[in-house]
């Protein structure tokens, strides 16, 4: 059994703190299930925190993650591990 925290279905990772801060607010504000935790051990970020957000379509998680919030990636969580969805 993982030891891992439940996850969202995304994974969006950030430069700084403050990036990771600003999408789980604008999530939070849209009323969509968010949480701040620290990156996954799979996946690497320059700062080290992640936000795993729930989400039904792609799309939408994209939507979210081009919000003008300095982001370094987005995952799709799966069973199997992690998909990139957006990379800068």
């Amino acid at each position: 059994m993982s030891k891992e925290r439940n996850m969202g279905n995304y994974i969006a990772t950030f430069y700084s703190h403050f990036g990771a801060l600003s999408l789980y607010k604008e999530l939070q504000a849209a009323g969509v299930r968010a949480e701040m935790m620290s990156v996954p051990r799979k996946l690497s970020s320059s700062c080290g925190i992640c936000v795993s957000f729930d989400c039904d379509d792609v799309g939408a998680a994209r939507t979210f993650a081009d919000a003008g919030i300095e982001l370094e990636d987005l995952y799709q969580a799966h069973d199997a591990g992690f998909a990139v969805i957006l990379q800068n």
